[in-house]
């Protein structure tokens, strides 16, 4: 039987936290092996600069307590409170639309989560580029499964798998995305960014608009994609994601009852939430009206 490294941490959030919607983005689909969620926490397998660990997050009474194994047990130790939200205030939200109060109030212990890991959340956004996201899940649980090594498994831990490891994406051949359901340009954009992982790292600890520089630079990496990393990976409640083919008309039809709405539209209608655009449009995407539909809906690919 193998002994773990193992660190343990508990502390006191400033605020509720509703860890389940919190860390909600970190399992990726049914399908994703790197997470799985239980009635009082998560279980999540990761990639840490010290070494690959297995985390487990949970509610005990008013506490968070965080338990992690492996090699990057302590790196994830001294993280944990901000990985649940605990820097993410919203006593300053604005009460600027009665409907949005109403779900700023509904969603109270919802928080924007902190992974510090720009790699981790770069790989399922760029899947996502300009595909459903059923589509987008697919292949990346067939990315896991190719590049799968297990994590850390402590007793009583699911058999979890850990993201795939930027060395062996850089070095790996187009053929491994196209059968993952990946085209070759989305394919690409993962890859080249492999080759930077370690600077992806570094902009981690970067301030946000600094970090958000960062991926700007590499070819494949758009507006969109640095505001879905920024969600995940470096607690950005004000990312807002131009250029999604939903979102505009989400924010047009609870915003302003129009059913359609452009990007700019969007930015205005938002602007008087800044700092918190981006967690409006979680409150939208959470607890929001649909806008009307027209036309077909996107296509979902076949499997290959």
């Amino acid at each position: 039987m193998t002994t773990w490294r193992e660190e343990t941490v508990r502390f006191t959030p400033p605020f509720s936290i509703n860890l389940a919607k919190t860390l909600g983005p970190l399992k990726r689909g049914r399908s994703d092996r790197t997470a799985e969620f239980d009635t009082s926490g998560i279980w999540r397998a990761t990639r840490t600069p010290d070494g690959p660990a297995t985390q487990r997050v949970r509610k005990i009474g008013a506490e968070i307590e965080s338990r992690s194994w492996g090699p990057g047990a302590m790196w994830l130790a001294e993280r944990a409170s901000v990985l649940v939200g605990c820097n993410d205030d919203t006593a300053d939200f604005p009460a600027v639309n009665e409907a949005m109060s109403k779900l700023h109030k509904q969603n109270a212990a919802f928080r924007i989560l902190c992974t510090q890991n720009i790699w981790e959340a770069l790989i399922p956004s760029v899947l996502e580029q300009k595909v459903t996201g059923t589509e987008a899940r697919r292949s990346y649980a067939r990315l896991v499964r190719h590049f799968g090594e297990f994590a850390p498994r402590p007793d009583g831990a699911p058999s979890l798998v850990l993201p795939p490891d930027p060395d062996r994406v850089a070095q790996s051949q187009s053929f491994v995305f196209h059968a993952a359901g990946v085209e070759a340009k989305r394919g690409d954009t993962i890859r080249r960014a492999a080759t930077y992982a370690h600077r992806l790292r570094e902009a981690a600890d970067m301030p946000k608009a600094a970090a958000s520089a960062v991926l700007l630079k590499l070819s494949g990496i758009g507006a969109w994609t640095v505001a879905e990393v920024g969600l995940v990976a470096l607690g950005d409640a004000d990312a807002v994601s131009v250029g999604d083919y939903h979102l505009k008309n989400w924010v047009s039809w609870n915003l302003a009852s129009k059913p359609r709405g452009t990007d700019e539209e969007m930015l205005a209608l938002l602007e008087p939430y800044r700092p918190h655009r981006g967690r409006v449009l979680k409150y939208l995407q959470m607890g929001g009206q649909a806008p009307p539909r027209y036309g077909p809906r996107l296509t979902i690919q076949p499997r290959y």
